[in-house]
């Protein structure tokens, strides 16, 4: 059964690895963006003309939200996440691995739920859902020459899906170290000394 699930948490892990890498070439992109912005505001000035655009800023900060929101699955993995490493200095592995799992399980996961449940209405409506059920126009941003609100708004739903998911793989790796399926190692980190499946 463990293995079962092991098998289940390293493809969850395998897909936020992919996600968590990708978003490095967005960061870039942010910064590209970012620096056309600048210079395009301050060349279109000494020019007399208007070279930037709302449309542009608006990529500038809908590229940071999507770095932002998709990252944190693959700080989880990652371990990078803040942890109260002065109380867990001095416990066994198994003990932080139970600690790990209660608060993934008690808090985190039902974070993520929860996140979803209270995001779907506002991302429904933003996509065009009225109060009769029939479907409308996008909501799109009320700046000239702005983009559409819904896609990403959109990207809350898939960074908490994708949050959720890693949080079930996090959940199944403290278990296994807390059952000692495991042997040593910190998590989140443990991964790596898990056996290999066949």
């Amino acid at each position: 059964m463990i293995e079962r699930l092991l098998r289940v948490s390293r493809a969850i892990d395998a897909l936020s690895e992919w996600v968590g890498k990708s978003l490095s070439w967005l960061v870039l992109l942010t910064i590209a963006v970012g620096f056309y912005n600048v210079m395009a505001r301050y060349i279109g000035r000494f020019l007399g003309l208007q070279l930037a655009s709302n449309g542009l800023i608006e990529l500038q900060w809908y590229l940071f939200s999507l770095t932002f929101l998709l990252s944190f699955p693959y700080i989880l993995k990652q371990g990078a996440n803040v942890r109260v490493d002065f109380l867990e200095a001095n416990w066994s592995d198994r003990r932080k691995a139970l600690v790990s799992f209660w608060g993934t399980v008690l808090f985190l996961i039902p974070f993520c739920v929860l996140g979803l449940w209270v995001t779907v209405n506002p991302v429904l409506q933003s996509w065009g859902l009225l109060p009769d059920g029939t479907w409308g126009r996008w909501e799109i941003s009320s700046d000239a020459s702005g983009l559409p609100r819904a896609p990403i708004k959109s990207v809350v739903l898939v960074g908490f899906g994708l949050l959720l998911l890693q949080a079930v793989a996090q959940a199944i790796k403290y278990w296994a170290v807390w059952c000692g399926y495991v042997k040593g190692g910190t998590l989140p980190e443990a991964e790596a000394e898990l056996p290999p499946l066949e």
